[in-house]
């Protein structure tokens, strides 16, 4: 074990030789779990159910018996489709394991390069379709640590994106996580993800790149970088849990995500941004939730050439029994100016149903 993170590390410091990119990957940092989403995913601290192998694999210690997670939401009018599936089960009392998988495609798209024939006419009849559909599969391992209160986790994930006929890559990478358990329902989480970097290596088909490398003079004229590079990224989080007549609850989270780049974040440096989460969820005999957040605060600059700050809200609704948990959130994946809010329905089932 101790040479497969070695090798991983030696690998993650030998590419930062190579050319980086603020933005990598991002289908993985969307979150899953519906949740998660209504409390603007602040969610490093408090995770710990099956959802934890994408939040914090350090939560997944707190796991009782086996449980599954399911959840579907569209995005952009539902043109794209984005999909995840979770199964964890603890190993004894002081650890657990869990594997997901992520997909994020866009299907039958239009292929319009040929739609000019060899004699300058327009013929609909070579119009083909095509997807493009960005998969993750991750394993997941915790364990408590001796320190009372302190629990530590790992993430190794396999990338695959595919865009049709015309380049795929393979990416490989790993996150780690911590969480701890303070008195009085405070609660801790640190997660860096992409921690030795992540990379893709691409697959390009020269012929295909061939037929539309002047499609438009000027661009298009060389073959694109063959490996993308995805920095790491952190995010910090405080929680705590409030009580109130023994049935009513108020779980209050705040994260403080950073990324290691200059961003349009609520602050930021050449080499550091960041932008806060704060997450809310009112529970009542541990059985109905009402959920909210703010998050996802940026600078933006708006067409007159002045700046603002914007900030997403979430809402979410929650219903759990015995053993089955139902959760929406309206929420949105990107500029709350620029994009319509998303439905996301999430399904978590645990195995204490069957007992």
């Amino acid at each position: 074990m101790k040479q497969l993170i070695l090798l991983f590390l030696i690998a993650g410091f030998s590419l930062q030789a190579q050319t980086v990119r603020k933005y990598s990957n991002e289908f993985l940092n969307i979150g899953v779990d519906a949740r998660a989403f209504g409390m603007s995913n602040a969610m490093v601290a408090t995770t710990g159910d099956v959802n934890s192998g994408y939040w914090n694999p350090a939560g997944l210690t707190r796991l009782e018996d086996k449980q599954l997670s399911l959840m579907h939401a569209s995005y952009f009018a539902n043109i794209a489709n984005y999909d995840y599936a979770a199964f964890a089960m603890p190993l004894d009392d002081n650890s657990a394991v869990a594997f997901s998988l992520i997909r994020f495609g866009v299907d039958d798209i239009l292929n319009t390069t040929q739609l000019i024939d060899d004699q300058g006419q327009i013929n609909y009849d070579r119009i083909s379709l095509f997807s493009t559909a960005d998969y993750a599969g991750t394993f997941s391992y915790a364990r408590n640590l001796p320190l009372d209160g302190f629990s530590f986790g790992v993430n190794a994930k396999v990338v695959r994106r595919i865009i049709g006929d015309f380049a795929n890559s393979w990416g490989f990478g790993l996150d780690a996580g911590f969480q701890f358990e303070g008195d009085n329902n405070w609660q801790y989480g640190l997660l860096v993800r992409d921690i030795t970097t992540t990379f893709n290596a691409w697959s390009i088909d020269e012929d295909e790149f061939a037929e539309i490398q002047g499609a438009v003079e000027g661009q298009n004229q060389d073959l694109p970088e063959t490996t993308e590079i995805t920095i790491p990224k952190m995010q910090l989080g405080v929680a705590k849990l409030f009580t109130f007549n023994y049935d009513y609850t108020l779980q209050t989270e705040l994260d403080l995500n950073f990324r290691f780049a200059e961003t349009n974040d609520f602050l930021s440096t050449p080499n550091l941004s960041m932008t806060p989460a704060l997450g809310l969820e009112f529970g009542y005999l541990n059985m109905i939730f009402v959920r909210t957040g703010l998050g996802n605060v940026q600078n933006t600059r708006k067409l007159d050439g002045t700046e603002s700050t914007s900030v997403q809200p979430n809402l979410g609704v929650g219903f759990k029994y015995k053993g089955i948990a139902v959760d929406y959130a309206l929420t949105d994946i990107g500029d709350s100016s620029a994009t319509l809010y998303s439905n996301v329905f999430s399904v978590t089932l645990d195995w204490e149903i069957f007992r």
